[in-house]
Formats: C-alpha cells, sequence, structure tokens
C-alpha cells in the first residue's frame, strides 16, 4: 500500500510502498477513505509521544470501509462502512470494564501505538468493541473529522463538563477542537465566548454560535474581558490548544464552583503550566481532563448530527491529497488556514 512514513523525528515524511496491515485474530484492517491531519500527530512527528517506534506511519482521524476480519470478531463484515476512536480500549482492564475504554489500562492508538491511517489501509484492533457503525448518509469526510477533535470535545463540553443550557462557556483557541466544542455548546443551549488571537477564526466561531468574542491580542486580561461578558465567569471553560497560557486563562475567568476542561494536549515544554491554585480551593474549582470519547456514546453525537443541531462538515477547511498531507503535517504548528484539514485522495 502507500502511506506517508517517516523515519526519525522532525525529517521530512516521504510517500512510500509499504506491505500492507493484515488484521489481527480481534480486529480488522479498513480501507481508509478519509482521514484528518491533526496537531495530535504533528505532535508525535517531533517525537513528543513515547509510544511512537520509528519507522512510522502517522494518522488517527479516520473513516473508510471494513476490509478484512480477523477470525473471533463477531460484529462487523467486509464492506462495514465505519470510523473508530481515536483511543481504544483492550475490553478487559478495570477501566473498560467500567465502561471508561478511553482511559484503557493497555489503550491502542492508530498513529501513535502502530502504524495509522496517513495510508490506504490501516488495522484496528478489539473491532468489536472499538469500531462505530457510520450512517449511509454521512460522507467519510466528515466522519474523519469526528475521529479526535469534534469527539473529544463532544465528551469535553457534555460529559466531562456537565455544561446545560442557559451557562456561559469558554472556548481558548478556535481551532479543530475549539471550533467543534463552541458548535456542541451552542447545540445544547449554552452561551459561548470564543478567545483566539486570529479575527478570521472568531468570525468563523461566531459563525458557528458564539455570542460573544476576545482577542488575546487586543485586551489586557483575557481572564477579566471573559468574566466581565459573562457577568460573574465562566460555568465551564475550555483549553483547546494546549498552553500554559490559554490554560491559565481559561481556569482564571471561572466563576465559583466552574469547571476547567483541559482538551488542547500539554506536552514537552508545556507539560507543567503554572495553575492558580489559590485560587482553585478558595472558588472550589474543578479541573478535568477529556481524552478522546468511547466508541459507545457515538450515538448520542451521531443522533444530533442527523437531526440537523451538529453540522460537524461546517468544520471542514479543506480537502488535500495524500502528497499534500506532508506538508500539512510539517506546518501544524504554524496555525494557518481555519477549520480542519482532511486528507481525501489516497
Amino acid at each position: 500500500m502507500k502511506a506517508v512514513v517517516y523515519e526519525s523525528f522532525s525529517a521530512p515524511p516521504q510517500i512510500k510502498n509499504v506491505p500492507d496491515p493484515t488484521p489481527e485474530t480481534h480486529g480488522v484492517v479498513v480501507k481508509v477513505m478519509a482521514t484528518g491531519v491533526c496537531r495530535s500527530d504533528w505532535h508525535g512527528w517531533v517525537g513528543h509521544d513515547p509510544d511512537i517506534q520509528l519507522p512510522h506511519v502517522p494518522g488517527h482521524e479516520l473513516a473508510g470501509i471494513v476490509e478484512a476480519v480477523g477470525k473471533d470478531v463477531t460484529q462487523w463484515k467486509v464492506g462495514d462502512r465505519v470510523t473508530v476512536p481515536f483511543v481504544g480500549g483492550c475490553g478487559a482492564c478495570p477501566e473498560c470494564h467500567s465502561g471508561n475504554h478511553q482511559v484503557c489500562d493497555t489503550q491502542f492508538q492508530p498513529g501513535f501505538t502502530h502504524w495509522g491511517s496517513f495510508a490506504q489501509y490501516v488495522g484496528i484492533h478489539q473491532a468489536d468493541i472499538n469500531l462505530v457503525a457510520l450512517p449511509e448518509t454521512l460522507d467519510f469526510a466528515t466522519a474523519a473529522s469526528l475521529g479526535c477533535r469534534f469527539v473529544t470535545s463532544f465528551r469535553a463540553v457534555v460529559d466531562q463538563g456537565k455544561t446545560s443550557a442557559g451557562q456561559w462557556v469558554a472556548v481558548h483557541g478556535c481551532g479543530g477542537v475549539g471550533l467543534s466544542a463552541i458548535m456542541i455548546a451552542n447545540a445544547i443551549g449554552a452561551n459561548v465566548v470564543a478567545i483566539d488571537i486570529s479575527e478570521e477564526k472568531l468570525e468563523l466561531a461566531r459563525k458557528l454560535g458564539a455570542v460573544a468574542t476576545v482577542n488575546a491580542t487586543r485586551v489586557a486580561n483575557v481572564a477579566e474581558a471573559v468574566v466581565e461578558i459573562t457577568r460573574g465567569g465562566a460555568h465551564v471553560s475550555l483549553d483547546a490548544l494546549g498552553h500554559p497560557t490559554t490554560c491559565f486563562n481559561s481556569i482564571s475567568n471561572l466563576r465559583k464552583r466552574g469547571k476547567h476542561v483541559q482538551v488542547g494536549l500539554m506536552l514537552a515544554d508545556h507539560s507543567t503550566p503554572a495553575i492558580p491554585m489559590s485560587k482553585v480551593i478558595a472558588h472550589e474549582l474543578e479541573i478535568l481532563g477529556s481524552h478522546g470519547m468511547q466508541a459507545y456514546r457515538y450515538d448520542a453525537m451521531l443522533a444530533m448530527m442527523q437531526s440537523g443541531k451538529l453540522a460537524p462538515d461546517k468544520l471542514i477547511g479543506r480537502t488535500i491529497s495524500l502528497e499534500q498531507s506532508i506538508d500539512a503535517l510539517m506546518n501544524m504548528d504554524k496555525f494557518e488556514g481555519t477549520g480542519v484539514t482532511v486528507i481525501t485522495e489516497f
């Protein structure tokens, strides 16, 4: 098969012909019809993820068609249209038994623990608990865009933040994760304040439902600006970027007993950010993480999509070829363009 391969960290990847994957007894091989280009892939490429062994094929936001099925798989057959959470569970550990596959003790992640979806085919483990059936009406590009950013934001806003109608939600960073969170929070009736340094991204945030925006380059204090807009602070606040500054601001702009949800990855030099802990204690704030979403929770999100309450297709910025994905991956840290980039030509 054709795949994007890098043989050392931060070195330009190349298009290569590599052996096709074969399914594990409990897994399947998926023919990749679309796959997103995510900042998590960039983190892996520069060497921030210890799970990656070189040479490596990146990619974890995928949708496609089941091509081959392992002998122990009972729920899926060749030809099924599927997507998959970017974190897969083993099905046997205590976390999986409690329904929390997204924090499985021996989790697998295509594009990190093994070769990913910047390729014509990808292997998926433990298919019976980790695959998600796609409605016939959902195109592959939109389905792929769900894979990491949208589902992580759904879990952050709905399951972790427990956001309810009428609450104020602050979203720091209007990339794919942040824009997803804005759309989801707006759909459940929350009032969203979007924060970014790009007017172009803030304009898209307004189109997706943000009732107010803050350009972080044009205010003296982001947290104070949010507190003023929300008349006391956000009930739920998300750091959708993953930076010490946005993390600090997200916690600082909460009202008493508010919830901060860390969605953006905090790796390498950013892994130990400063936290206003005195405020966390005095105001009884909650600090939560959001790390993917279980396959069985996709039904709630897909139902909102089918009813028209969520339209993740609006988040797709551009579609590209596998060859173009190399430049897209290498330039992820420049935050160019708006929306989600999806590979649709292999």
